[in-house]
């Protein structure tokens, strides 16, 4: 992969097989790292460094459960907004609140669609009191979880799953897993 004077670059199959090993467990040794894809453990750290540079990895995090700290309730909150010029006010409020895990302007009934997680209901209740009071907003609708069969971090990395950058690319995107350490 060529990154810097070609900040259009695509990571390459060896990046890939990279980020999606760091993914599984960032704490891996680069000497292993390097094992699994026929590097050595300079040349990984020198690729994971670009990488970082473009921005293609942009944090490594540790993924908590949840429901083990007192976070039991998770839910989804449709939120409207007046106009549009109350989206980017909107943006900056929501970004403040803990709580909030993930914020997306989106297509259809809602300007916004909210991941949050909250101890109680009682806690969610106040929670979207204090979104309906935030500027711009119009009403929100709550849909809340009441069990989770998949919730991934990790972002798919085959090969066949990338596509060059001058087609659409979809993107896939997801929140919390259980307990471990990952490099987002």
């Amino acid at each position: 992969m060529r990154f810097g004077a070609n900040a259009d670059a695509e990571p390459d199959d060896t990046d890939l097989r990279i980020m999606s090993l760091l993914q599984e467990d960032c704490r891996t040794p680069l000497a292993r790292l390097g094992e699994q894809v026929g590097l050595s453990a300079p040349a990984v750290l020198e690729r994971i460094k670009k990488l970082e540079a473009a921005n293609v990895i942009t944090g490594y995090h540790a993924i908590l459960d949840g429901r083990r700290i007192g976070l039991d309730v998770t839910a989804f909150i449709g939120v409207l907004t007046t106009n549009p010029d109350s989206i980017e006010a909107f943006e900056q409020q929501v970004t403040a609140v803990e709580n909030v895990l993930e914020c997306h302007h989106v297509t259809g009934a809602f300007t916004f669609l909210l991941k949050v997680k909250t101890a109680n209901t009682s806690t969610l209740e106040r929670l979207i009191s204090k979104i309906r009071s935030m500027d711009g907003v119009a009403r929100t609708e709550t849909t809340v979880v009441l069990s989770t069969h998949i919730e991934r971090v990790q972002i798919g990395l085959k090969p066949e799953d990338t596509v060059p950058p001058t087609h659409t690319r979809r993107t896939r995107r997801s929140s919390e897993g259980t307990g471990h350490l990952r490099r987002a």
